[in-house]
């Protein structure tokens, strides 16, 4: 993912443009993680998805990748 945005589609079809915060590659988990935000929010709450080469977002379902990924996430606060 190379881009500062990304624009992310609802399932009623609207388009919605959010900031990339960072993106990590696991080892562990053998995937890539984007963090991101609601550039439309003034305090923004930051999600995360798998994301695979051509872009396409996945939802996060385990609980370990959801632990992982807070670890990354506070370390990157730090």
């Amino acid at each position: 993912m190379d881009s500062d945005t990304i624009i992310i589609t609802d399932d009623n079809g609207n388009e919605k443009e959010f900031g990339v915060l960072f993106t990590f590659n696991s080892d562990e988990f053998e995937k890539s993680y984007v963090l991101y935000y609601d550039l439309g929010e003034d305090e923004s709450e930051v999600y995360s998805s798998i994301y695979d080469e051509e872009g396409h977002l996945y939802p996060v379902e385990t609980k370990e990748e959801w632990d992982m990924i807070e670890e990354v996430f506070q370390a990157f606060m730090a």
